[in-house]
């Protein structure tokens, strides 16, 4: 390697000689600026990667590269010397490998002046460096690949020009094998096995962060079938003008043996896809443990079958086969259990008139127009998972992400694989296990603790429903074998040492019939287990049907094994009936409640009975507006039941219909928060670190008043990074950004949390500030740089917020607020009590009298319970997140996302956590003005400047070097 080294020095040094290398390196520098911040509009496509900067390298690469090595062979002809070179001792393979080194060498050079770009981005958004090692990585093998053509190019052309052209035609040619522009003429399979012979299709996959030692090789392959012809062409020209003999054809057979080996090796690979490494942040390429753990619960064969048409829309043609790798994977995962299988249903009438009849799987026209004509196509984009008689179905809405910067630029990408995917097996998985042994996924032992009457205190009903309890119990202690015990006693019994044990303990007290009996017993049910203890709840009719409900919930709150319930209340909003041209009224939540729903059983619950359904695992409460004496005690109970409430609240509400304003809300939660140390000021939080958001302006035109809607950033969209939020527990794992709208600061009352765990979870800037004002429309007249005037005191603000320990109920020592009004009534009114005769005098003997109202308040809580506060009414409505969305160009749940954590942190269902934020445009930059914008984009082009002035001035140093150097060793000779 000496001589070859030796050569790649003289090489190197020869192409800084002249100024031609410095325009080579600037011309390269200025068309890879100019397409990284003007033609894919970096600032306005607000993501923090470098993909732009790798997307046009295959291309760039071609020109660079035929420039670089148009010289390399085609000079040493030119100039005569090439017969002098082949006549020396140094072998023709060494003279190659020189050259090739010093190519790659300068183009190593010309990426390293493009490093500041990764800088930049990493600088202003949370910059994933794995794909940037794994495009810079790609790019060097590239250039390799590039660099041998050019070498055989130039070795076979006597002309610099030619050899130009020649080189970008041959790269050119490999470019295009793996291109949209030639795979979308043909099939899914075709496809594929095209972009397996292209440069630039494999180059993609690595710039993914993806590092797949097939597509490495491929780069191998092609420069040492281009460098083992090189050296063939020079020993061809060593041999011109000899006639042929043994030693020619030997060297013809080696050379053919080697170009075969390099290409066979390739079909040795393809085979191997475990051979590979994701150096993505997280791994999001690569099933993660998450996805393992449910796929180790598998007991019986899941069936994961893709259905991709062979034609299918462009934008989705280059998303199957990473597909077909993920699914793939899932199969080796399954480690047998996991059945994988792609078809494409056009092709196999039986099994497309299956997917129709019985999964509802319904081709899709997609519409696009080719170069020469606009056409339809029908095709199939789904992925089905079934597991036992349960399945569900992906489709391309569920699985790709579109990221819009204008009508006719998009970008398509998978939206998040693995989370998708695998929150489908969960789903189906923990639907199959539901209607199983409900003991089978519970793994440690279950304490029934009944704390109830003797039989001769209790009411009527109650007495029925303790024999219905005690039959109940006996089928489930036989159902649970061995894993459940039972312990009923009465609370009275022994002194009542019981009764104050448990009321300082949970916070239990005697119930009554009503408000007026005197006679007071107790009937109260808790389930133990691994620490934690869950109140349950008697059901509302008092039937044994309802009691097994209330008990199997209850289980399932021990088991990991079976969807959780998601009690959701929000705001009552009218729909919308376009055809009479009514709008529909109030928040609406859709998008929350439809993202809820894939992973979760959600229920609406108005909650005016008093009472939170008897399965419900975590009440939401999104915006509640005026919630009377009844709701809130269903939802103060909950919590003493040891329940999880997660809060959506502000004591303000925005109107956007007409005009956009500001007005006072009343949750109804206001004094109940107070009780529990939580208050919500009477302001809105402002923050120059915020969002875009579209915001009709005023712009006077020669004297008149034009309004139009302009994305301006606005302070009351709180832009929360990682700096503010919390980094304890897992609520905000893979949450780098969320937006709070209108959003108004919590302040803890810090004696009435004492003993509890408080975790700020989200917090605004440091130079934020509050404000009462109503009004919420920006005036730049007035205040130019944000629209509102900068408050006088700016700080951090909470804006979201949990606290976990034993709360005291609002409503101890207060009566239940279920008692009805009737049982209210003074016995000693005159009227009343005549009312009462006249109304049982009108009861038919046999007509069934009303069940009396159970009244009982739990005062305190288990050391389980938990509120989780965020301050806002309207960051989850829909509206807001098509604003959002609007001014990111695609689709935008992070705080849907943020929710969606809570409940599975709380739940206790942490499996989806890790995988849940990794979409794929989710890495968004900071919030920049135009004048930080500009900022960045003119210190890159400074830095391309200075990059080529040191490398002018590494060069300088390194002639005047030698020429001291061979002055020295002339003045030794003389």
């Amino acid at each position: 390697m000496g001589n070859a080294l030796r050569i790649a020095r003289k090489e190197f040094a020869g192409f800084f000689s002249s100024p031609t290398a410095f325009i080579f390196l600037g011309a390269f520098l200025a068309v890879t600026l100019f397409i990284f911040f003007w033609v894919e509009t970096f600032f306005a496509r607000n993501i923090a990667d470098v993909r732009p900067l790798f997307e046009w390298m295959p291309l760039l690469l071609i020109f660079l590269v035929a420039a670089i090595t148009m010289r390399m062979w085609s000079e040493e002809r030119r100039a005569g010397t090439l017969e002098f070179l082949l006549t020396t001792p140094v072998k023709s393979y060494q003279f190659v490998l020189g050259k090739f080194f010093a190519c790659l060498a300068l183009v190593a050079v010309a990426l390293l002046l493009t490093l500041p770009l990764s800088l930049t981005v990493s600088l202003v958004g949370p910059l994933d460096w794995g794909p940037v090692f794994g495009g810079y990585l790609a790019t060097l093998f590239l250039a390799a690949a590039y660099a041998a053509i050019g070498l055989f190019v130039s070795a076979r052309s006597p002309n610099q020009i030619i050899s130009l052209i020649l080189t970008a035609v041959v790269c050119g040619f490999f470019y295009l094998l793996g291109s949209d522009a030639l795979t979308g003429l043909f099939g899914n399979r075709v496809s594929e096995f095209l972009k397996l012979l292209g440069s630039g299709s494999r180059f993609d996959s690595i710039t993914r962060g993806v590092i797949d030692l097939r597509d490495l090789y491929y780069y191998l392959s092609l420069v040492g079938v281009f460098l083992s012809l090189n050296v063939f062409a020079l020993e061809w020209l060593r041999w011109a003008g000899n006639p042929s003999n043994t030693h020619h054809r030997r060297w013809g057979w080696v050379t053919g043996l080697l170009v075969a080996n390099f290409l066979a090796a390739n079909l040795w690979l393809a085979p191997l896809g475990w051979v590979r490494a994701d150096v993505t942040q997280g791994n999001i390429y690569s099933i993660s443990e998450a996805t393992r753990s449910y796929l180790a619960q598998l007991r019986e064969p899941m069936l994961i079958r893709g259905y991709f048409s062979a034609q299918t829309h462009p934008l989705l043609a280059p998303l199957v086969p990473r597909l077909r790798d993920l699914l793939e994977e899932y199969g080796v995962a399954g480690e047998g259990q996991v059945r994988v299988e792609f078809i494409d249903p056009q092709a196999h009438p039986e099994l497309e008139q299956e997917a129709n009849e019985k999964y509802g799987i319904q081709p899709v026209p997609f519409q696009f127009a080719s170069k020469y004509q606009a056409s339809v196509v029908n095709s199939y984009f789904n992925i089905l998972i079934q597991y036992g008689d349960q399945y569900e179905v992906l489709g391309f809405q569920d699985l790709i992400e579109i990221k819009v910067q204008s009508e006719t630029d998009l970008d398509v990408e998978l939206r998040n694989p693995e989370y998708d995917i695998t929150q489908a097996i969960k789903k189906v998985l923990y639907a199959y296990q539901g209607a199983s042994e409900l003991f089978e996924n519970i793994p440690h032992p279950v304490s029934f603790k009944g704390y109830i009457s003797a039989d001769e205190k209790l009411p009527e009903v109650l007495q029925s429903l303790r024999q219905d309890l005690e039959v109940l119990l006996d089928e489930l202690r036989e159902e649970s074998g061995g894993k459940m015990t039972v312990d009923i006693r009465d609370p009275d019994a022994e002194g009542g040492a019981l009764a104050e044990q448990i009321r300082s303990e949970f916070g239990f007290r005697p119930m009554a019939a009503s408000l007026l009996d005197a006679n007071t017993f107790w009937f109260y049910m808790t389930l133990e287990g691994e620490g934690r203890t869950i109140q349950v709840p008697l059901p509302e009719n008092y039937e044994k049907a309802g009691l097994e409900r209330s008990i199997d919930a209850a289980l399932k709150r021990f088991s990991r094994g079976f969807l959780k319930t998601v009690a959701l209340h929000t705001p009552p909003s009218t729909p919308s009936l376009p055809q009479f041209g009514m709008a529909g009224g109030g928040k609406r939540f859709n998008w929350l409640r439809d993202t809820l729903a894939e992973e979760h059983n959600v229920t609406a619950a108005d909650l005016k009975n008093g009472q939170v359904p008897s399965d419900t695992d975590l009440l939401l409460l999104v915006a509640p507006d005026t919630l009377d004496e009844k709701q809130l005690f269903a939802v103060d109970q909950f919590l003493m039941r040891g329940g999880t409430l997660v809060l959506a609240t502000a004591p303000f509400d925005i109107d956007t219909q007409e005009t956009l304003a500001a007005s006072k809300h009343d949750s109804g939660l206001k004094d109940w928060l107070a009780h529990h140390g939580l208050q919500l000021g009477e302001q809105m939080v402002l923050d120059p670190q915020n969002a875009a958001f579209p915001i009709p302006v005023d712009r006077q035109v020669g004297g008149f008043v034009v309004q139009e809607t302009q994305l301006v950033d606005y302070p009351y969209f709180i832009d929360i990074r990682n700096d503010g939020m919390s980094q304890e527990g897992d609520i905000t794992a893979g949450l780098n950004q969320v937006t709070m709208t209108w959003a108004s600061p919590i302040t803890m009352d810090e004696q009435k949390n004492q003993g509890r765990q408080v975790t700020r979870l989200l917090e605004s800037s440091d130079q934020s500030w509050t404000s009462d004002s109503l009004n919420i429309q920006p005036d730049f007249r007035a205040h130019p740089q944000l629209g509102f005037p900068i408050g006088g005191e700016q700080g951090r603000q909470l804006l979201g917020v949990m606290v976990e320990g034993r709360f005291d109920s609002f409503f101890k020592d207060k009566p239940s607020p279920l008692a009805t009004v009737e049982e209210e009534a003074d016995p000693d009114n005159e009227e009343t009590a005549a009312g009462a005769e006249e109304s049982e005098s009108k009861n038919p003997e046999n007509e069934e009298t009303p069940e009396p109202v159970i009244t009982r308040v739990i005062e305190r809580s288990p050391e389980s319970s938990r509120i989780l506060l965020f301050a806002s009414n309207s960051f989850l409505t829909d509206e807001m997140l098509d604003l959002a969305a609007a001014g990111l160009g695609t689709r935008y749940l992070k705080p849907v996302e943020l929710v969606e954590n809570a409940i599975d942190w709380s739940l206790e269902e942490e499996g989806l956590l890790a995988i849940r934020g990794r979409a794929q445009f989710s890495r968004t930059l900071a919030p920049l003005g135009r004048d930080a914008q500009m900022f960045w984009e003119y210190l890159n082009y400074g830095l391309a400047l200075f990059g080529l002035l040191l490398v002018w001035l590494l060069r300088r140093q390194v002639n005047q070097q030698a020429r001291r150097r061979y002055a020295a060793v002339l003045g030794t000779a003389k």
